[in-house]
């Protein structure tokens, strides 16, 4: 009887012996938590003449309020496992529908009295992108930007033929009437009254001018699939003739994203960006030279832009969760929460309170 027990203990010890072995040929299980990369999300409101000295602090209260409710909503749908592009289009929604920002229902108004909308988003995975420039009905065009993205065969559509696509598309649209504000109606009877009595045809670029462009909205944003994308959507320049039409709606300039790099949005003097190719030159210095993504935004911000005479900023993030908001002005609107939902905010510039 006792030589059965020895042999069955034997025999025990044996078989937990094999399965210690096997089980440290096996790799380690991650954690759901582990095995995703870093997320986050970045916005910015518009850059531009943003002091602290002109700003009453009941405006500065409102446009942290809607910054800190705009960057929330899309860090809590990246949190729950959205999608980048979900987060971009709802965080810039939240902007779009406040009077507060350059874009949709806070839209300025052209030369002849009208609001003409201009978006782009873009996806870092597949470097699909969608545009819409020149619409006047469309509640959210950053929203169309996505179905021209999606649903199309195309990259940008422009005028009645981007809204009939809307409309076809299901889209909310709304009367012109929609997007009148009247602070930013008085905003172009001043500057086109400017431009009257200097009797200058080259007033489009009067200094004075400049200062009434800004307030573009933009978002950039890594999931945690490590998928990038951004959006950019404007009401364009205060006064703005010919169905003049910025860098918002176009892809390299505006608005770029690419897994490998980074995502970006630009806010600022539209002609320059285009020239720099702003969006996708922050890219490709990452891609091609090797910097980081705050290295290559100052270098092209700070420098290359200036150099060409344009002035704005940008809000970026890169495939790894690092975050860019750089400018040039004396201000932008900006926020980013990262994954651990930190968030950073600033209207000003770093010489000024934030």
């Amino acid at each position: 009887m006792k030589n059965i027990f020895y042999l069955f203990s034997l025999l025990l010890l044996l078989a937990c012996k094999e399965n210690r072995d096997l089980s440290a040929n096996q790799p380690e299980i991650a954690t759901q938590e582990d095995s995703l990369p870093d997320f986050g999300i970045v916005l910015h409101g518009g850059a531009g003449n943003i002091k602290k000295e002109n700003m009453s602090d009941s405006l500065e209260q409102a446009y942290k309020i809607k910054l800190e409710e705009a960057i929330r909503t899309g860090h809590e749908i990246l949190a729950n496992g959205g999608t980048a592009l979900e987060a971009v289009q709802r965080t810039i929604n939240i902007m779009e529908d406040s009077p507060l920002f350059n874009s949709a229902k806070g839209a300025v108004f052209t030369n002849e009295g009208k609001n003409e909308l201009d978006a782009s988003i873009m996806e870092g995975k597949t470097l699909n992108a969608g545009a819409v420039a020149g619409v006047t009905n469309v509640k959210n065009p950053i929203n169309l930007a996505y179905e021209v993205m999606v649903n199309s065969e195309h990259v940008m559509l422009a005028g009645k033929g981007a809204e009939q696509f809307a409309e076809e598309q299901g889209l909310e649209i709304v009367d012109p009437e929609y997007f009148y504000t009247e602070n930013r109606y008085k905003s172009m009877e001043r500057v086109r009254d400017r431009e009257q009595e200097k009797n200058n045809k080259t007033a489009f670029y009067d200094p004075f001018i400049k200062d009434e462009k800004f307030g573009t909205v933009g978002c950039a944003a890594l999931d945690k699939y490590g998928n990038l994308a951004a959006g950019t959507s404007t009401g364009g320049m205060t006064n703005k003739k010919y169905n003049r039409i910025g860098d918002a709606p176009i892809i390299g300039a505006g608005t770029y994203a690419n897994n490998k790099t980074c995502a970006v949005s630009s806010t600022g003097w539209g002609e320059f960006f285009i020239r720099g190719v702003v969006a996708y030159d922050i890219s490709a210095m990452m891609e091609y030279k090797g910097v980081t993504l705050q290295e290559a935004a100052q270098e092209v911000i700070q420098k290359k832009l200036p150099e060409l005479g344009g002035n704005g900023g940008i809000i970026a993030i890169d495939h790894q969760g690092n975050v860019a908001m750089e400018f040039n002005t004396s201000g932008m609107y900006r926020a980013a929460m990262n994954k651990n939902g930190e968030l950073t905010m600033g209207l000003y510039s770093e010489n000024e309170k934030k």
